[in-house]
């Protein structure tokens, strides 16, 4: 089978998406970026290769109403202990990281190992629960972190104190991240099958040969093109990259083709976008070099509340006002933010009102791109924040009335979405 590959190579994410030759996805993967850039692009590739698997597994097995209920729930039961399989690859090179670390602490912190030890004991007896979980997040950093840090709250003693405890998580994430290690579908999906198969599941030869014959088609990437804030680094020829604006213009014209205005919010950048009928970009503004009002700033803020970057937008939405936030700069924000806990604020309140402040930034770069248009296409990884949505449905219908504003679940892999569009094309 041709394939056709975009990969957006962002400062705080990176990004796959897969496309067959009728422009339909096949596959998307996502990995947390690092230092190692051909690292990234490395994983969020693979991880598209797996969604892909699982794309062919599903056109095998057929949907639609006429599919037997066991069928549906063994699909289910499927993706979910393969991804099972993952995070307990993941989570034992983690503990082993950590208890390297531990041992190295143990002369100044006593008993620091053993904690550590039991620590993972918790972990390890949470991911092996037999039930269907929704997922927390979608990178392995922030489910493990979120975990890791509550765990570490409950265990923590005065000779074990909770910040020895997170300075080992710290460095050994870190560690973890930058190894390559095999979590490709042909690799685990045997086990994955095994565990699915032993829950009861009635049609298991049938369902064991749609997974061979999956994994016999081979894909063929045709073409490759890449983009994001570190597309310069990316391992591809000069002919093979393009801009992030062309790629998130296309792309969310390919999700929404009413899409006249774009606002993408990444890590590193802000882009607001007005392009015409075809997708084409007509205008556009970023924000400077400074990363206030982007992922990364969020990052921040959660780091220093030590919670998970996906926690801010559902506890932001618990406030009961919106606590008036002077600097959006990621240099002062950890002062501030402790500043106004001091003050007695409540974090929800505080989140609330950090927010808008980061929708209000970007309102002034749409001003500056042509303003709102009919119908607006809010992008990558903050659309998935739920308090940014809601601050900017708020700010939009109080500047320009009512819009139609549209979010996918996708819009992270909006960039890639483009590029590999950009791809098809060029092939």
């Amino acid at each position: 089978m041709r394939v056709f590959l975009g990969i957006d190579l962002g400062s705080t994410t990176t990004k796959a998406v897969l496309l067959d030759e009728r422009a339909e996805p096949l596959g998307r993967g996502i990995t947390n970026s690092r230092s190692d850039y051909h690292l990234a692009a490395e994983i969020a590739r693979e991880d598209a290769f797996i969604a892909a698997r699982f794309t062919l597994l599903d056109r095998l097995l057929g949907d639609g109403p006429e599919q037997s209920e066991a069928l549906t729930k063994f699909r289910k039961r499927l993706h979910h202990q393969f991804r099972k399989q993952q995070y307990l690859a993941q989570l034992q090179a983690l503990r082993v990281a950590c208890t390297e670390e531990a041992r190295a602490l143990e002369g100044r912190v006593p008993g620091i190992e053993a904690r550590v030890g039991l620590l993972f004991d918790e972990l390890d007896r949470e991911a092996r629960k037999p039930q269907l979980t929704t997922q927390k997040s979608e990178f392995f950093r922030d489910r493990a972190g979120s975990d890791y840090a509550r765990y570490s709250e409950k265990t923590a003693t005065r000779a074990v104190p909770f910040d020895a405890l997170m300075g080992i998580f710290d460095k050994s994430i870190i560690k973890v991240e930058g190894q390559r290690m095999d979590l490709s579908f042909e690799s685990n999906i045997g086990p994955a099958l095994t565990a699915s198969l032993a829950e009861g599941e009635k049609e298991g030869s049938h369902l064991a040969e749609a997974v061979e014959r999956a994994l016999a088609v081979q894909l063929d990437v045709v073409q490759t093109i890449g983009t994001g804030y570190g597309r310069a680094l990316l391992p591809f020829p000069k002919e093979s990259i393009r801009s992030e604006i062309l790629c998130h213009g296309l792309g969310a014209h390919a999700m929404f083709p009413g899409t006249r205005t774009v606002l993408d919010i990444g890590g590193q950048d802000t882009k607001a976008i007005q392009v015409d009928a075809a997708g084409i970009v007509t205008n556009f503004q970023m924000n400077d070099r400074c990363a206030a009002g982007c992922g990364r700033y969020l990052g921040y803020i959660a780091d220093e509340m030590n919670l998970g970057l996906h926690e801010l937008g559902p506890l932001a939405m618990g406030a009961g006002r919106k606590v008036k936030i002077n600097s959006t700069c990621t240099v002062f924000a950890g002062a501030e933010l402790r500043d106004r806990l001091s003050m007695g604020e409540r974090r929800e309140d505080i989140l609330a009102g950090l927010h808008r402040s980061i929708i209000l930034r970007a309102m002034a770069l749409l001003a500056r791109s042509g303003g709102v248009t009919d119908e607006m296409t809010f992008t990558g990884g903050v659309a998935s924040n739920v308090a940014a949505v809601s601050a900017l449905k708020d700010l939009v219908t109080e500047n320009y009335g009512q819009r139609v504003l549209n979010i996918s679940p996708s819009s992270i892999y909006t960039g890639a979405l483009g590029a590999s569009l950009f791809a098809l094309r060029a092939a």
